[in-house]
């Protein structure tokens, strides 16, 4: 079966390193890297198939790059990144080597931390809004004297307005949490929420300098919200949220 170049990341490195047997597959695959000038490209050996976007190939694939992250600042690539060979990985370094030092002045000596809440109460939530918004409670009041279509419509009509009022209670309560974050922050992303229970879903972008300080701060929220909020806390992760680094092999041409 023909092999293949998997590319984990980019990082600025012209001396030829040993990761370790740590390549996505599961085989052992050794982890090695290939320059043009300044610029590398860490890769492993992979048959030319399509592995599934699974559980396990996402954790081995940010695996890899975070051990990269030990020593260098990375450019992650997006998950199945594939060259036909080494000429080909040189050849895109070539073409796009002012866009990849820029982007990786861009990170370098910053970290990608991830802030997640939830609410740890939803009844209570909902509570709040009914209690907030006097034409649901009016809506709700009548609903027990209407007929069946007439309390379906009612049902729908009420369904809407507190799905409203959650996103608008989600931005307002969101912006509390993240202001203190942001002034630590180089940059910040709000990423789609999942549920009605998570309320913020964030990523920033912090200069090493400065991850003590956030820690800090995020811990000071954990305290002040502790009855209401859940935080999820991780990082330093592969900056993901910061860069967009789009591969299409005809750019390398």
């Amino acid at each position: 079966m023909d092999k293949g170049k998997y590319i984990y990341c980019i990082i600025e490195e012209d001396q030829a390193r040993n990761f370790g047997s740590i390549g996505i597959g599961g085989e052992g695959n050794g982890v090695s890297n290939v320059s043009f000038q300044d610029l590398s490209a860490v890769i492993s050996d992979v048959p030319m198939i399509r592995y599934d976007v699974s559980r396990e190939n996402m954790i081995a694939h940010t695996k890899v790059i975070e051990e990269v992250m030990k020593d260098y600042a990375v450019l992650p690539m997006r998950f199945w990144t594939v060259a036909t060979s080494t000429d080909e990985i040189r050849s895109l370094i070539r073409k796009r080597y002012n866009e990849l030092k820029n982007s990786l002045r861009s990170i370098d000596n910053k970290i990608e931390l991830g802030v997640k809440a939830f609410w740890k109460d939803m009844d209570i939530i909902f509570a709040e809004i009914a209690k907030e918004n006097k034409k649901i409670r009016q809506i709700k009041g009548k609903v027990a004297s209407r007929g069946s279509r007439k309390i379906h419509y009612d049902a729908v009509e009420v369904g809407r307005m507190v799905q409203a009022d959650l996103e608008s209670k989600k931005v307002k309560e969101s912006e509390e949490i993240i202001a203190p974050l942001k002034r630590i922050s180089v940059d910040y992303k709000i990423n789609k929420t999942y549920s009605d229970a998570m309320l913020l879903n964030s990523a920033f972008l912090v200069d090493k300098a400065h991850e003590n300080e956030f820690d800090s701060q995020v811990e000071e929220l954990v305290q002040k919200y502790s009855q209401r909020i859940k935080f999820n806390y991780v990082g330093p992760v592969p900056p993901y949220n910061f860069v967009n680094l789009v591969i299409k092999w005809g750019d390398a041409d």
